[in-house]
């Protein structure tokens, strides 16, 4: 992997990418830091440390929801876009038939997300607003009235916008998936604190212990699993063309245990969060029952409860199927394969092979997502027997990190083999 990385860095295409996602990354942890006006930013880490709740959230924000500032909203908004579109696509009719349509209609269905991205983005903020409002320690200044709440909200959707263009420039442009990359420099650009927080905190230092173990776990667990292949043999028919001769070979489709990454987490603790972040903006309100309901929501589904966990568990199920399955039928395996005169040996070509990989795709994909699923809920079991709540989420964190270091270098190393082929050929 490391030598993959200085090999990449030394051709001057890859150089530019590598370094443009570096700029981009550096433009993003300096808005980071740019606070909106009427916020105590003083208090705001005092509050913050307190709730695990606001914690995870701050994880989804890169770390600038505890700032505040002007991308305090991260790209979150846009994550629950996604998992609406994701969702949608494959129960509404039209969208399915527009996601058949090749790369035209994933542009229309990419553009939508952007576009709902924004009222969720208002919707979110509008709901920390209220949080902060109600906290009740003068984390907002009494001073802002109505023209000045929508002023930062638009402000807040503006900057989960930017970042999203950001992404998008890095996705393009650079190295690995834009919006992964911006969670992931959040994340690593917190970890010191996180792992500050468990080694200095009054907790213990069995938390930090505890950190370390279960991080080297997790790690070493995933790369295996991320790296797990099946392998499906592939021959090629020979064909004559003129006086030579073509195909005769062997080869193999490699199909992945998990071929969904990361997302499945991502989504699923962005949608587990939702309801509780949804049910405190109502924690404060005058009418008892709805004081009652949203506390018992917010209580039920906070990230250290076991239905959370439970939830947890079943949604990383859930997207990793829905996201392989979406990954899968965009591949076309069969259809290629008939193509370019490519079969399965004892299988027949066109709908039999599509109906084996099928197969196999979902038999594999079992124990990748009850993999991830059990992964999700470890940093939240060792925060249970540590009793360090900075565990699950600094865990969590390097969950999202490993992962889309293992994507990137992936990228990296295609890099490089398709140069190293465009050179065997010329």
């Amino acid at each position: 992997m490391i030598e993959s990385a200085i090999a990449a860095f030394q051709l001057p295409d890859v150089r530019r990418k590598i370094l443009f996602t570096v700029g981009l990354l550096v433009v993003f942890r300096f808005v980071a830091h740019i606070p909106l006006p009427g916020v105590n930013t003083a208090l705001l880490g005092e509050f913050f440390a307190g709730n695990q709740l606001l914690g995870f959230m701050n994880l989804m924000s890169g770390g600038a929801l505890e700032n505040f500032s002007v991308v305090a909203l991260g790209v979150y908004p846009y994550v629950t876009a996604n998992i609406a579109s994701t969702v949608l696509v494959p129960l509404i009719p039209p969208l399915q038939e527009l996601s058949k349509e090749g790369e035209s209609g994933r542009r229309k269905i990419a553009q939508w997300t952007r576009l709902a991205t924004i009222p969720f983005a208002m919707l979110q903020g509008f709901g920390q607003i209220q949080i902060l409002r109600s906290a009740e320690r003068g984390l907002l200044s009494p001073d802002l009235g109505a023209f000045d709440i929508v002023v930062m909200l638009i402000v807040m959707a503006a900057g989960t916008m930017f970042l999203l263009w950001m992404g998008e420039l890095i996705t393009e442009n650079g190295i690995g998936n834009g919006v992964s990359i911006i969670i992931f420099a959040g994340i690593v650009a917190g970890a010191p604190a996180a792992l500050g927080q468990s080694l200095f905190s009054g907790e213990n230092i069995g938390g930090f212990v505890a950190v370390v173990i279960i991080g080297l776990m997790m790690i070493a667990a995933i790369v295996f699993v991320q790296e797990a292949q099946r392998r499906i043999p592939v021959q090629y028919a020979k064909r004559v063309r003129g006086n030579k001769m073509y195909g005769g070979q062997s080869t193999h489709i490699p199909l992945k245990v998990n071929s969904a990454g990361m997302i499945p987490l991502i989504f699923a603790f962005s949608l587990m969060l939702l309801p509780g972040t949804v049910a405190s903006y109502f924690e404060s309100s005058k009418i008892d029952w709805v004081a009652n309901a949203a506390g018992a929501i917010a209580s039920g589904l906070s990230p250290n409860s076991g239905v959370y966990w439970l939830f947890t568990f079943l949604l990383v199920i859930v997207f990793t199927y829905v996201y392989t399955l979406v990954v899968f039928q965009q591949q076309n395996l069969a259809e290629n394969l008939q193509k370019n005169g490519g079969f399965i040996p004892g299988i027949r070509p066109g709908r039999p092979t599509q109906r084996y990989l099928a197969g196999v795709v979902n038999r594999i994909t079992v124990a990748g997502a009850v993999f991830l699923g059990f992964i999700a809920v470890v940093p939240f079991l060792a925060q249970t027997v540590t009793g360090a709540q900075a565990v699950a989420i600094s865990a969590t964190g390097l969950l999202i990190v490993v992962g889309v270091v293992l994507d990137t270098m992936r990228q990296l190393e295609s890099q490089l083999m398709m140069r190293n082929y465009e050179g065997f050929i010329r």
